[in-house]
C-alpha cells in the first residue's frame, strides 16, 4: 500500500473511530436533570437532625455534579414539619427526611422503622432492616402511601427525658403532660400521663410555658442547644422508648420509580452513608455535651430505677397487643421485630455487651 492511500484510510477509520465513540458517549452527556425537592421536619440548620438533611441533600447533589438538582427546604419554609409526609405522598415534592414514627396514626407499624420501645439499637436495626426482612416490609408499608422509604440517619440510644420533678414511681406519671411521640407516648398513657407530640422547634416554648410539664427529644448534644435545662432540671436516663432512633428519607414512590437503577443507586448511597455519618457525630458529641449540663447548667442526672422500668416493660406489652391487632401488615411488621429482638440481642449479650461491661469493670468506670 502507498504512503498517501495508508494515510487516507487511517484517517477516514479514525474519524470513524472518533465519531463511534461520540454516538457511544452521547447518552452520558445527554442525560436531562432531575428536579428532587426534599421537605423536612427539622430546624434549618438545627445541629445534627438538620444538619444532617442538608448534608443528605448536598450529598445527592454532589454525587450527581448536579444532575439530580436538589433542592432542600427544612420546617415551615415550604410545608409544616408534619405535613412532609402528605407533600411527598400527593407528588408535590419529591422527598422529605424525617422520622417515620410521626405518621403512626396513619399506620402504627411507621414506628417500627424509627423506634419503638425496648426496640433495638443502633447496630441491630441496621442488621434488622438490611438483613432480616426489615426493609421489604418497610416497602411493603410504604407502598400502601405511594411512598418509598430508606435509612437516613440514627441518633442513638435516647435519654428518657426532661423532668420539673423527680420520678420515683408509675405513679409519677398520672396526669403528666409529656411530649413524647411514637409508642413510648402510647406507654405513657398506659400510666395515666398525657402525651403531646409536637415538632422539635416548639418544645422550648410549651416546656417554659408550663403547657407541658416533661419532655424527651434526643441526647445531651440536642438537649443542651435547646436549653431545656432553663425550664426542666431532672435529666433522666435510660430512654426506654428510642435505643436507636432511625431516620428515613421517603421518597414519592412514582418518581422513585422512574428513576435509571444508577440513580436509585446513588441516592440509596448517599442515604447510607449519612446513616453512618450522623451516628458517628452523636457519639462524638454527646459526652461532652452532658458533662457541660451537668457540671455548668446544673442538671440533675437521674436514672429510672427497676420499678419504674418495669412498669414501662408491662405498659408497652398492652401497647404491643394493641399494635398488632391494628391489621394483618401491623402484625408481620412486629412479628419481624420480636424475632429480631430476639436473636440480634442474644448476640449482643454475649459479644458487645459483655465485653463493655468487663471493659468498664476493669478499668473501674
Amino acid at each position: 500500500m502507498k504512503r498517501r492511500e495508508f494515510i487516507k484510510k487511517a484517517g477516514v477509520a479514525g474519524t470513524v473511530a472518533a465519531t463511534a465513540a461520540t454516538t457511544l458517549a452521547a447518552p452520558a452527556v445527554a442525560q436531562k436533570r432531575i428536579d428532587m425537592v426534599i421537605v423536612s421536619t427539622w430546624p434549618r440548620d438545627f445541629p445534627g437532625l438538620g444538619t444532617g438533611a442538608q448534608r443528605l441533600a448536598q450529598r445527592i447533589s454532589d454525587m450527581t455534579d448536579g444532575r439530580i438538582a436538589v433542592q432542600y427546604f427544612a420546617a415551615k419554609e415550604r410545608v409544616g414539619a408534619f405535613d412532609s409526609f402528605d407533600e411527598v405522598a400527593s407528588g408535590n415534592a419529591q422527598a422529605y427526611h424525617a422520622a417515620d414514627y410521626y405518621w403512626k396514626g396513619k399506620h402504627p407499624g411507621w414506628a417500627y422503622f424509627t423506634a419503638v420501645p425496648f426496640g433495638l439499637t443502633y447496630t441491630e436495626v441496621n442488621a434488622w432492616v438490611r438483613f432480616g426482612g426489615g426493609q421489604e416490609l418497610w416497602d411493603k408499608l410504604a407502598g400502601g402511601f405511594g411512598l418509598k422509604s430508606v435509612m437516613a440517619g440514627n441518633t442513638g440510644c435516647q435519654m428518657g427525658g426532661w423532668f420539673n420533678k423527680e420520678i420515683n414511681s408509675a405513679d409519677d406519671f398520672k396526669g403528666l403532660k409529656m411530649r413524647i411521640p411514637g409508642l413510648g407516648g402510647d406507654v405513657l398513657a398506659k400510666l395515666g400521663a398525657s402525651p403531646v407530640s409536637i415538632p422539635g422547634g416548639q418544645i422550648y416554648e410549651n416546656l417554659v410555658s408550663g403547657a407541658i410539664d416533661a419532655t424527651e427529644w434526643v441526647g445531651p448534644w440536642n438537649d443542651s442547644f435547646m436549653k431545656f435545662y432553663e425550664a426542666a432540671k431532672y435529666y433522666y436516663y435510660p430512654g426506654m422508648h428510642e435505643p436507636g432512633s432511625t431516620l428515613a428519607l421517603g421518597m414519592n414512590a412514582s418518581w422513585w420509580g422512574k428513576l435509571s437503577k444508577t440513580d436509585r443507586t446513588i441516592i440509596e448511597a448517599a442515604a447510607a452513608m449519612e446513616n453512618d455519618v450522623m451516628m458517628s457525630e452523636y457519639n462524638a458529641k454527646s459526652g461532652e455535651a452532658l458533662a457541660k449540663l451537668v457540671n455548668e447548667q446544673g442538671v440533675k442526672l437521674r436514672k429510672f430505677n427497676d420499678d419504674v422500668y418495669d412498669s414501662f416493660g408491662e405498659a408497652a406489652e398492652e401497647v404491643f397487643d394493641d399494635v398488632s391487632s391494628h391489621s394483618a401488615l401491623a402484625g408481620e411488621i412486629h412479628a419481624s421485630f420480636l424475632a429480631a429482638r430476639r436473636d440480634l440481642g442474644g448476640w449482643s449479650k454475649i459479644s458487645d455487651q459483655a465485653f463493655i461491661a468487663q471493659r468498664n469493670r476493669v478499668l473501674g468506670v
